[in-house]
């Protein structure tokens, strides 16, 4: 291990080590506060690398490339693991955050009961701190994006599926089984896109893969009536569709599209109704397809909302987009590193 070195005197922004593991990549990174004790505290990204999660033949050996990553940013910036306050580890559930397990999600099949904290401890003799995604994200806006200086707010992924954040008096909150925030299970019609296992779900309405599922059927039905959609004609296209082809043919002008997104902005405005009656936020931060997508999806959004929540509620709630952008990933576990050291807004 390398001694201290000039960049680690006591003058030093404090610095983490973050870990983002997903089923397609995963991802260090290392970072340092700026301005630390200021509500204008900064958190600034100073190294990052990934590696891509199929290229290792289980997670004992990915751990072990993440931990090659580690050394090598260690030795890229010249520093010794003792400039490092804490390990962030961001990953999608279902976790065990208080034993530091991973507990076999489904974009991680053999990921089973792995004791992800535990490693990185044992290897590098820090704290290392296991967190959602999700929830990760969640402490990500509030210290340094469009939460700043908020006390309650709900952050949504809307991406590959749909998962929440809740911070709540200025306090995260996990739930006894980590479970806390996924709202994606909640069902909010009998019928619809199947998204979290369960038919007309808020993740299936709120997601990637169900705005695909929704445009197929809905350019099926188009079709088996004689009217079909511009971009898809034939049943030879349905099987290409996505998200992002429904939202290039919405901004193109096609009705059929833009009825999908019509669609998945009513129930966003279901879901979110749900949780402003229940939490009463100041905001709801949104990112993935909604940051990209928002022109499209505000509208009937903002409509549901105001037939279904509660007026006091509604007027107390702003409606963003994540303020860290297509990067709040990158931010997240560092943010559960930095969280851990008790480093208040």
């Amino acid at each position: 291990m390398r001694g201290s070195t000039q960049q680690e005197n006591q003058d030093s922004p404090p610095r983490a080590l973050g870990i983002d593991i997903g089923g397609t990549k995963c991802a260090v990174t290392l970072g340092c506060l700026l301005d630390g004790g200021s509500s204008n505290e900064r958190l600034d990204i100073e190294w990052k690398a990934s590696l891509t999660t199929a290229d290792f033949t289980g997670p004992t050996a990915c751990l072990e490339g993440l931990a090659g990553l580690i050394d090598r940013a260690l030795e890229d910036k010249g520093l010794s693991i003792q400039a490092i306050g804490s390990i962030g580890i961001s990953c999608g559930g279902p976790l065990d955050c208080k034993k530091g397990l991973i507990l076999s999600p489904p974009n991680l099949p053999g990921w089973d009961e792995v004791p992800v904290s535990g490693f990185f401890k044992e290897r590098f003799g820090i704290e290392a701190l296991l967190q959602n995604d999700a929830n990760a994200c969640a402490l990500a806006e509030w210290r340094y994006g469009a939460g700043r200086g908020l006390s309650d707010l709900v952050f949504l992924t809307f991406g590959t599926g749909l998962g929440a954040g809740i911070i709540a008096g200025g306090h995260l909150i996990e739930g006894r089984s980590s479970m806390a925030g996924e709202v994606g299970h909640i069902r909010l019609a009998d019928f619809g896109p199947v998204g979290y296992g369960k038919s007309g779900s808020f993740e299936g309405f709120c997601s990637g893969g169900g705005i695909a599922q929704l445009a197929r059927s809905l350019a099926l039905e188009g079709i088996q009536a004689g009217r079909p959609w511009v971009f898809c004609p034939s049943t030879d296209n349905l099987a290409g569709i996505d998200a992002k082809s429904v939202a290039v043919a919405a901004r193109a002008g096609d009705e059929g599209a833009k009825s999908v997104f019509a669609v998945s902005g009513r129930f966003l405005g279901k879901g979110l109704s749900v949780l402003v009656d229940i939490l009463n936020p100041e905001a709801i931060i949104i990112g993935g397809i909604f940051m990209r997508c928002a022109d499209l999806l505000f509208p009937s959004m903002e409509k549901a909302m105001s037939a279904e929540c509660l007026g006091l509620s509604r007027k107390a709630c702003v409606v963003l987009s994540a303020g860290l952008g297509e990067e709040v990933g990158d931010y997240a576990a560092l943010a559960v590193a930095f969280d851990h050291t008790g480093k208040e807004l």
